[in-house]
């Protein structure tokens, strides 16, 4: 499966999904779990979708993801300051994405504005039964 089409479904569950309990990993930061599905063509991975919503000055603490976990990362709205592992830190505006490959430590997740919101949809492929897909870093 393609990214494009793995954000193909994601973006699909978006519209077709109830909605299910949100929940705060850090300062400002809300996440709702989205959509989860197991592929059928790849067994034993599944797709997980998260939307992260930032309020203004809003971040996630230092976290790594389940080890298994390929996320692809697009910016819905606003701006979001992330590094990756020791990569540099960049601010991706809306219609931007990227990646965090497995067992990436996602350094700095935050949003890049102090006044206004910003929302980050996170498509996980996973294997199937993880279920602790963010840890914070110590």
């Amino acid at each position: 499966m393609n990214i494009r089409a793995a954000l193909g479904t994601a973006c699909a569950a978006l519209a077709l999904t109830i909605a299910m309990p949100a929940f705060a990993h850090g300062d400002g930061e809300t996440v709702t779990p989205n959509f989860t599905h197991a592929i059928p063509n790849i067994p034993g991975k599944s797709l997980t979708a998260v939307v992260v919503d930032y309020a203004p000055g809003g971040a996630s603490p230092a976290h790594e993801h389940a080890k298994s976990a390929f996320i692809y990362a697009y910016v819905v709205s606003g701006a979001i300051e992330s590094q990756v592992n020791d990569g540099p830190k960049r601010i991706y505006h809306a219609g931007e994405s990227f990646f965090e490959e497995p067992g990436a430590i996602h350094r700095v997740s935050r949003n890049a504005s102090k006044t206004q919101p910003a929302k980050l949809l996170a498509v996980f492929v996973v294997d199937t039964g993880d279920t602790a897909l963010t840890t914070p870093v110590k």
